[in-house]
C-alpha cells in the first residue's frame, strides 16, 4: 500500500509525465489537472501580493506549473479560460522585476496558446506590441521583436491576413504619427522593413508607414525610414534568391540514384532518396506556381511630389531644421529626393540650386552629390536650370591641372546628366570637353568619349562637323538624326520592324495573302456559341449610308494625288527663282514647312506598324532579321567600330528604377590608377580569382577544378594514367602475351558487360 502511495505522489510531482497522460485520456486525469491548476493560482495570488519577497523556490514552481498549464490547456477549455488573461496581467503589471527566465516563459506561454489556437494573433500581438514599447530590458525587447515576428510570418504562411495586417500597420502608422520626436517608431520601420523584405507586406499602406518614419523628427527613425526607399526592393530581391538557392536547389536526382543502385541497399538510405525526391517535386510545384507581382516601393507612393518637397524643405532646405542630420544622413535624405524627382518626373526647382554650394572638389562625399544631381535630371526640367550646374562641374573639375579621377568623375557626371536632358549642354562647352578625348590620362579619356558617344546619337549638331562620326553625319543629312525639343516624347517602336518590312520587299511577299497565311495553324479555337445560323441581316430606317473609300484605295489616291502636285525640292527651287519672290510665296513656304516634317515623319515611321496587325509567323520571323543584324554587327571591323556606342546604349538602356550610385560616377577612374609590382602579383595569385581578377593557370587546371566543383568522377582511363608505373607493368605483359582467341573473348565479354550496363547490371537505374 505504502509503495502504491508512494507512486501516485511521483506522478503527481513529476508534471512532465503527468502532462503526457493528460494528452493521452484528459477524462481520466481532470482531477489531477485541477489540483495542479489550484496550486497554480494559490501561487499567482501570492506572487501579486508581493512580487519582490518571493523565493526561488516558488518562483520556479510558478514557472513550472505556467508551463504545464499552457500545455495542456487545449485539453480542459473550460477550466481554464481565464488563464491568457492571468498571463497577460502578470506580463503588463510585473514586467520590470519579473525573473528573467519566468519571464520569458510566460511570453512562451502566451505563444503556445496561440499556436493552439486558444487564443488569436490579435490578442497575442496586441499584449506583445506595447511590452515591446515600453520595457527596459534589451533580451525582452529582442525576445518580443522575434515572437511578432515569428508570428505575423505564421498568420501569412498559408494566405495574406489582410485583417491582422491591416491591425499592425495601423498600429505602426499611429505609433509614428501620434510622437514623432520618440524614438520609439524604430521598432515600426524594423518591422515593416523586414516584412516588406519577406514579401509579407507588400502594399501601399507599408509605404505610408515608411513615408512617415522618412518624415518623423528623429533621427534615426528618418535614417530608417530612408534606406528603406533606397534599398528595401534591393533587399526584397536578394532574399528571393537566397531562397531559391537554397539546399533543396542543389539536389542531383540521377547521381543520387547511381549511388543508390550501386551501393548497398539499406533502409535508410532508401528514405534519403524519397526525402530528396519530395524536396526537388516541392521546388518543382513551387517554380510552376504563379509569380507573385511585386511593386517598388517608390511607385506605391500615393503623392510623390507632395511626399519630395516635404522631405527636402523638412530636412535639407532651412538653416536651421528641427533633425539634426549628419552629413551622411543628408546625403541619404537628397538620394532619396533625386531618386524620387528623376523616376515620377517631378518638378522640384529648389533642388538644382541647393547643389551649387557642394559642387567643389575639396567637398567631401563629392561623388555622391554628383551622383544625385544626375539622378534628379530628366527630359521635363528646363535646360536653364542645369545648365548653370553642367558649366559650374566642368569649371571646378574638369582643367589640365586636375588629378585624372576628378576629371574623369566630373566627366562621367556631365555624360549622366546629358543622357537624361541632351539640352543642358551647349555647343561651346561640348567641344572643349570632347577635346580630353585626346589626354593620356586612360579614365579622363574613356569618359570623354563616353560624352562624344552620346552627343553622336543625341544630339550631333553640338558638335564639330570631324567629331561627329560617319552615321551621326549621315543621319543629320538624310534628316534621321534631330535633335529632340524641350518636353518632346519620343515614339515606340518595335525593334526589327523595319528589317522585317525590308525582308518582305526583297522575298516579294504579298501583305494580304501573307496576312491570311500568317494566321493558318495558330487560330485558336472561338468560345462563343455558334448556332450556324449566319449573318443577320437589318433593315435600314430607309436613310442612304454614304460608304467612305477603304484604307487601300485613299493611298492610292494619296499617291496620285502626291504625283500630281510639285515635291517639295522643286517648290523650294521655284521659290528661289526671281518670279516667287512674293509676299504669298513666303507665306506657301511657311505652311508647307510642318508637311514636309510630317511627310518625313511618316517615311520613317514603318507601314507595317500603321497598316496591319502582325500575325503569329510576323512576330516568329523577326527574330531572323535581328539575329543576322547582329552578325554583320559582330564582324571585326563594325565590331571596332561601334564599341563605344555600344557602351552609350547600355548605359542609356539602364532601367529608370536602378539608382546611380557614387561608384558608377567615379567608376572610370581606376583606370588612371597604375598597379605595383606587389599588386600585379596578387593578382595572379590564386586569391585573386576570387576577388574578380584574371585567372593565369592552364585550360586543363581550370577544367579540373570545375570538374571537382561539380561533384563529377573521372573516368577509368585518367585513373590509370595516375597509377604507378610498377603496378601496371604485369598488366601490358601479360596483354601482349594473349593469342587471338583470349582477345576475342576479352572484346566479348567487353560487349555485353557495356550492353547490361556494366558488372553490376546499373543500365536503366
Amino acid at each position: 500500500m505504502k509503495r502504491k502511495l508512494g507512486a501516485l505522489e511521483k506522478v503527481d510531482a513529476d508534471l512532465p509525465n503527468l502532462q503526457h497522460k493528460l494528452k493521452i485520456d484528459p477524462r481520466s486525469y481532470e482531477q489531477d489537472f485541477v489540483n495542479q491548476y489550484s496550486q497554480y493560482r494559490s501561487l499567482k495570488e501570492l506572487f501579486l501580493q508581493s512580487p519582490t519577497t518571493t523565493d526561488d523556490s516558488g518562483i520556479v514552481r510558478l514557472r513550472d506549473l505556467v508551463d504545464f498549464v499552457s500545455h495542456t490547456a487545449d485539453c480542459y477549455p473550460k477550466l481554464t479560460t481565464a488563464f491568457p488573461s492571468d498571463l497577460v496581467e502578470l506580463l503588463g503589471l510585473h514586467h520590470a522585476t519579473l525573473d528573467s527566465e519566468l519571464r520569458d516563459k510566460l511570453v512562451g506561454a502566451l505563444v503556445l496558446l496561440r499556436r493552439k489556437e486558444t487564443i488569436d494573433s490579435v490578442q497575442l500581438l496586441d499584449t506583445l506590441w506595447p511590452l515591446l514599447l515600453k520595457t527596459p530590458s534589451k533580451n525582452l525587447r529582442a525576445l518580443l521583436f522575434q515572437k511578432i515576428l515569428s508570428d505575423l510570418r505564421t498568420a501569412n504562411q498559408k494566405a495574406t491576413n489582410h485583417k491582422l495586417n491591416r491591425h499592425i500597420q495601423s498600429k505602426c502608422f499611429e505609433l509614428i504619427v501620434s510622437d514623432p520626436t520618440s524614438a520609439k517608431g524604430l521598432w515600426a520601420v524594423k518591422l515593416t522593413r523586414e516584412l516588406w523584405k519577406r514579401q509579407i507586406w507588400s502594399d501601399a499602406k507599408a509605404v505610408s508607414v515608411m513615408k512617415e518614419a522618412a518624415l518623423s523628427q528623429d533621427a534615426k527613425v528618418v535614417t530608417g525610414g530612408v534606406r528603406f526607399f533606397l534599398g528595401g526592393d534591393q533587399e526584397r530581391e536578394e532574399a528571393a534568391a537566397e531562397e531559391d538557392t537554397d539546399d533543396e536547389g542543389n539536389i542531383d536526382m540521377g547521381k543520387l540514384r547511381h549511388q543508390a543502385g550501386i551501393n548497398k541497399k539499406t533502409g535508410k538510405r532508401a528514405n534519403e532518396l524519397r526525402t530528396a525526391a519530395a524536396k526537388v517535386k516541392r521546388k518543382e510545384k513551387k517554380k510552376n506556381s504563379p509569380h507573385q507581382l511585386n511593386f517598388s516601393a517608390l511607385h506605391l507612393l500615393h503623392d510623390p511630389q507632395g511626399f519630395a518637397e516635404e522631405l527636402f524643405q523638412r530636412h535639407l532646405q532651412p538653416a536651421q531644421p528641427k533633425v539634426r542630420l549628419v552629413l551622411e544622413q543628408k546625403l541619404l535624405v537628397l538620394q532619396l529626393v533625386s531618386r524620387l524627382v528623376g523616376l515620377h518626373k517631378l518638378t522640384l526647382e529648389p533642388l538644382y540650386s541647393y547643389f551649387i554650394k557642394f559642387l567643389t572638389p575639396k567637398q567631401p562625399s563629392v561623388t555622391s552629390f554628383l551622383a544625385s544631381l544626375a539622378q534628379s535630371a530628366h527630359s521635363l526640367v528646363p535646360p536653364d536650370i542645369l545648365e548653370p550646374l553642367v558649366v559650374k562641374i566642368a569649371n571646378e573639375f574638369v582643367s589640365e591641372a586636375s588629378a585624372g579621377e576628378v576629371a574623369s568623375a566630373a566627366l562621367n557626371s556631365i555624360r549622366e546628366i546629358c543622357a537624361r536632358q541632351p539640352l543642358a549642354m551647349s555647343d561651346t562647352l561640348l567641344q572643349d570637353l570632347v577635346q580630353y578625348r585626346k589626354s593620356k590620362d586612360k579614365g579622363v579619356q574613356m569618359a570623354a568619349r563616353g560624352l562624344l558617344s552620346l552627343y553622336r546619337e543625341v544630339g550631333a549638331e553640338l558638335l564639330r562637323k570631324r567629331d561627329r562620326g560617319r552615321d551621326a553625319a549621315m543621319g543629320l543629312r538624310i534628316g534621321e538624326k534631330q535633335t529632340a525639343r524641350f518636353g518632346e516624347v519620343g515614339t515606340w517602336e518595335i525593334e526589327g520592324l523595319e528589317l522585317l518590312e525590308k525582308w518582305k520587299e526583297e522575298q516579294g511577299i504579298d501583305s494580304e495573302a501573307d496576312e491570311e497565311a500568317g494566321w493558318n495553324n495558330w487560330d485558336a479555337e472561338s468560345d462563343s456559341d455558334d448556332d450556324g445560323e449566319g449573318w443577320i441581316n437589318v433593315e435600314s430606317d430607309g436613310e442612304e449610308i454614304d460608304i467612305s473609300d477603304s484604307e487601300d484605295e485613299r493611298e492610292k489616291k494619296a499617291k496620285a494625288a502626291a504625283k500630281a502636285e510639285p515635291t517639295f525640292e522643286a517648290q523650294q527651287s521655284a521659290e528661289n527663282t526671281p518670279a516667287a519672290t512674293t509676299p504669298g510665296s513666303s507665306r506657301a513656304t511657311a505652311s508647307l514647312e510642318p508637311e514636309a516634317a510630317l511627310k518625313r515623319e511618316e517615311s520613317r515611321v514603318s507601314r507595317l506598324a500603321t497598316t496591319r496587325i502582325l500575325t503569329p509567323a510576323d512576330l516568329a520571323q523577326l527574330h531572323e532579321p535581328r539575329s543576322q543584324a547582329a552578325t554583320i554587327a559582330a564582324l571585326p571591323s563594325t565590331k571596332r567600330r561601334k564599341l563605344l556606342a555600344s557602351q552609350a546604349a547600355a548605359a542609356a538602356s539602364r532601367h529608370a528604377d536602378d539608382p546611380l550610385t557614387a561608384a558608377q560616377i567615379s567608376g572610370l577612374s581606376a583606370h588612371s590608377y597604375k598597379a605595383t609590382r606587389q599588386e600585379k602579383i596578387a593578382m595572379a595569385k590564386e586569391g585573386s580569382r576570387e576577388e574578380g581578377g584574371n585567372d593565369h593557370r592552364s585550360t586543363t587546371a581550370r577544367r579540373k577544378e570545375k570538374k571537382e566543383s561539380e561533384g563529377k568522377s573521372t573516368s577509368n582511363k585518367e585513373k590509370e594514367r595516375k597509377k604507378n608505373f610498377l603496378m601496371t607493368l604485369g598488366k601490358a605483359k601479360r596483354k601482349g602475351k594473349r593469342s587471338l582467341t583470349q582477345e576475342r573473348a576479352i572484346l566479348k565479354g567487353h560487349v555485353e558487360r557495356r550492353k547490361r550496363g556494366g558488372k553490376r547490371g546499373n543500365k536503366g537505374q
